[in-house]
């Protein structure tokens, strides 16, 4: 399975890929905002450290402007995806760029019948917004299950983007569905190698050690 971060703090970025975990980067406007960062100069810096599976958003409403947005998005770099919204629009526009031969994400998703459409009209990837959904009582996970059936069903070579993640429970309930990509905020990549009891035993190897007056292996 992939992992991505969905982050445009180049920083961020940066340090994923020292860590070597990270596969792409998700990114928009809004994150830009959060990072204190001009969304353009984001992009710019991103894509010269990501060569493959950078996601960037079509801001446009209607197809036509979507697509143009689209046609310059793809410009930018051989690895960019462009994210197209599960609207009407957005469908129309998945379109012709699948015609075009721009790779797409159809970020926004909230059902499986969305994803079908999507898988149907060849989009690269897929998003289902598993946090979003939990947020207002349904079950997310629930919705990527039924994705994968269907995309399982059809042979569909659409990837399965699991986004809106929220813990690193949602990573591996990703990687048990058999989704072909997760994308994580930075705070839970950072967690998914921690835990407590791998500290304590560390500490208590090293400890013991010491203790044994031995030099290491040299």
């Amino acid at each position: 399975m992939q992992l991505f971060i969905d982050s445009a703090n180049p920083k961020e970025v940066k340090e994923m890929i020292d860590l070597g975990i990270i596969d792409g980067v998700t990114t928009n406007p809004s994150l830009a905002t959060k990072a204190g960062i001009d969304y353009n100069e984001a992009v710019k810096q991103i894509l010269s450290m990501v060569p493959a599976n950078v996601s960037l958003e079509v801001l446009s409403t209607e197809a036509e402007g979507m697509i143009k947005e689209a046609r310059s998005l793809s410009k930018l770099g051989k690895g960019v995806v462009v994210k197209l919204p599960a609207t009407e629009e957005g469908i129309k526009a998945l379109k012709t760029a699948k015609a075009e031969g721009i790779p797409t994400n159809v970020t926004l998703v909230f059902s499986a019948n969305q994803a079908l459409l999507a898988a149907k009209l060849g989009a690269t990837m897929v998003s289902p917004f598993v946090g979003r959904l939990d947020d207002i009582g349904l079950n997310g996970t629930e919705v990527v299950e039924e994705i994968r059936q269907i995309y399982d069903n059809y042979a569909f070579e659409t990837k399965i983007l699991f986004a809106s993640v929220r813990s690193p429970l949602h990573v591996k309930q990703a990687a048990l569905i058999g989704c072909e990509i997760a994308t994580c905020p930075y705070d839970i990549l950072k967690s998914l190698v921690k835990h407590p009891q791998t500290d304590v035993g560390l500490n208590k190897f090293l400890d013991d050690f010491k203790k044994s007056g031995q030099k290491p292996i040299s």
